[in-house]
């Protein structure tokens, strides 16, 4: 398995709790490489045109939407390098953090690792692999595993219909989305840079600590 978290590298704030995450990572025998992010800087909109991707997806209430088109094509480069190299990809987001080692069970498209971070969730039933439970969509985008034939599945789909990362990989679209339980990773954040107010104060960890930053700050 590789393991990558998409970190923006001339962003502080994300390369600290990047290495924070490879460290986790390390703990548990995991070497965890950074992926560099796409940023509203890169022109999201000229790689959507490139790629085929339609953008007025990912105009919702939440979110700024450069920044949030520029999260779903971090994400979206890496189906495509999971497709490359031909071997099954963990996928982090730079807050992510591996509170126990991702043991290897197989999984034919795509599976949860992450915690739910906020809002109400379902607790899987079984130890180990699930159906996806916890909600119908990912519960954050912050871990989780693609095969290249989920790589194949989600670029195939981006092409049709694209929405910030975590609502786009749902059990409407995708019927083969497994997770695993106990949950492996947490998500540790305490910024972001892909959502506004709205969206921070529907997040129940949000407060006057958490912090909404630039991109490219």
């Amino acid at each position: 398995m590789i393991f990558k978290v998409i970190t923006i590298l001339d962003n502080q704030a994300s390369v600290r709790v990047a290495e924070r995450c490879m460290w986790s990572g390390d703990r548990h025998g995991h070497n965890v490489e950074m992926h560099p992010a796409i940023t509203p800087k890169d022109d999201p909109l000229s790689i959507c045109e490139k790629e085929g991707i339609d953008p007025l997806g990912f105009e919702e209430k939440y979110s700024r939407n450069l920044n949030c088109i520029s999260a779903f094509l971090s994400h979206y480069s890496l189906w495509k390098e999971c497709i490359e190299r031909d071997d099954t990809m963990i996928i982090l987001e730079h807050d992510a953090y591996i509170t126990e080692p991702i043991r290897y069970m197989p999984f034919e498209h795509i599976c949860n690792y992450g915690k739910p971070s906020y809002g109400r969730f379902n607790t899987p039933p079984l130890l180990g692999m699930n159906k996806l439970t916890s909600k119908r969509y990912l519960p954050g985008a912050h871990a989780y595993g693609v095969t290249p034939n989920g790589a194949n599945l989600l670029i195939e789909q981006a092409r049709i219909s694209a929405k910030p990362t975590d609502v786009f990989i749902n059990l409407d679209t995708f019927d083969n989305i497994n997770e695993y339980y106990p949950w492996p990773v947490d998500a540790r954040d305490s910024f972001t840079t892909i959502q506004n107010t709205t969206g921070c104060l529907a997040k129940h960890s949000y407060d006057e600590g958490y912090k909404i930053i630039n991109a490219n700050d």
